[in-house]
């Protein structure tokens, strides 16, 4: 399959007609929008640097608290199963990137943590990401890119009032 293709068929604004309400086209184009970033994220990473997106995800979780942290704290943070968190930290711990140590704590749970090459590769990944992101944003001036950000805080705001009903 050709990547025009691969976007075509991903494209979940494709869904929506004139006669669909205003809202949902708009739900549709933001994660349209959403799933075209995050698929070029994940194949610059793939094609880079050798690594999954969630993998890059557990190891920013760990560079912003240098101290390691627990595997259900990580699991909650990122949003995913223990199961999925364990599995992660089995290829990193393979590739001398993240360490498991006990926790003086609890004897039953694990703190992880970067190792010194694992810091390293990640800041080397981390620049590069957030180049990658800068240049999806590019064909935006400064102006939109303010007004975007602020209408998304907005709708931020909106949503989780929404869903706070429920």
């Amino acid at each position: 399959m050709s990547k025009k293709s691969v976007s075509a068929a991903s494209d979940t604004e494709t869904r929506a007609t004139s006669e669909h309400a205003p809202d949902l086209r708009l739900w549709l184009r933001t994660l349209a929008c959403t799933n075209l970033i995050e698929n070029h994220i994940r194949s610059r990473l793939r094609a880079e640097f050798d690594i999954t997106l969630p993998r890059f995800d557990l190891m920013a979780q760990l560079e912003r608290s240098p101290q390691g942290l627990k595997m259900g704290e990580l699991s909650k943070r990122m949003m995913v199963t223990g199961g999925n968190v364990t599995g992660i930290t089995d290829q990193l711990v393979a590739e001398g990137l993240v360490v498991r140590e006990d926790s003086p704590q609890d004897r039953r749970a694990y703190i992880v943590k970067l190792t010194p090459e694992g810091r390293r590769s990640f800041r080397k990944m981390a620049e590069s990401h957030e180049q990658w992101v800068v240049e999806l944003f590019a064909g935006m001036d400064e102006k939109q890119r303010h007004q975007l950000y602020d209408l998304l805080a907005a709708l931020k705001t909106s949503a989780s009032k929404a869903a706070g009903k429920h």
